[in-house]
């Protein structure tokens, strides 16, 4: 009884760190320079180049930090890009229970496709993926190239991990709200 009143602590503990704003806060500058080698990584992808041309706005966390032990939690911060300038500061955070073990660290880079799109995400106060929008997550062919299909849609996002574009991820449920840097 004592080990799962312990595993529940450490499992809420990790949910707290990583959803709590303060936890893992990072300078100005480190998110834009996190956020510059996030769309290089874009770049290098078969047909990011069109997608960041094509784009209004990009909403970029270079560093989400995942961890859960049955409860889960992840939080990161990032910039909102337009025109090629950082225009304002953003946090994500998101909670989950179920079977989870362990931690990752991910890039996330969701492309506003259209200016009412990007309109609705700037005039929001703490938007919701799922909630307040619909976000296509894209996913990387066996060549090697993007998923044009889903670059048609409003909203779209790429999530990246250490080895490459990862697959059959959900954003459902993350909160971003904007942060005074």
């Amino acid at each position: 009884m004592k080990q799962k009143i312990l595993i529940i602590a450490f499992a809420v503990s990790f949910v707290v760190l990583f959803t709590s704003g303060g936890a893992i806060a990072v300078t100005a500058e480190n998110i834009d320079a996190g956020v510059e080698k996030s769309l290089n990584m874009l770049r290098g992808v078969n047909g990011g180049k069109e997608v960041l041309k094509n784009s209004s706005g990009m909403l970029v966390f270079p560093a989400v930090f995942k961890a859960g032990i049955g409860l889960g939690g992840e939080y990161g911060e990032g910039a909102l890009v337009i025109n090629g300038k950082t225009v304002d500061y953003y946090s994500t955070a998101a909670a989950s229970i179920g079977f989870q073990l362990g931690g990752q660290k991910k890039t996330i880079i969701i492309a506003f496709m259209n200016k009412s799109a990007l309109n609705d995400f700037r005039n929001s106060s703490g938007w919701k993926v799922g909630a307040d929008a619909s976000v296509a997550v894209v996913a990387v062919g066996a060549d090697g190239s993007i998923d044009t299909e889903k670059t048609n849609k409003p909203i779209v996002a790429f999530v990246f991990d250490q080895k490459g574009l990862m697959y059959n991820l959900t954003l459902e449920g993350s909160k971003i709200k904007k942060l005074n840097k």
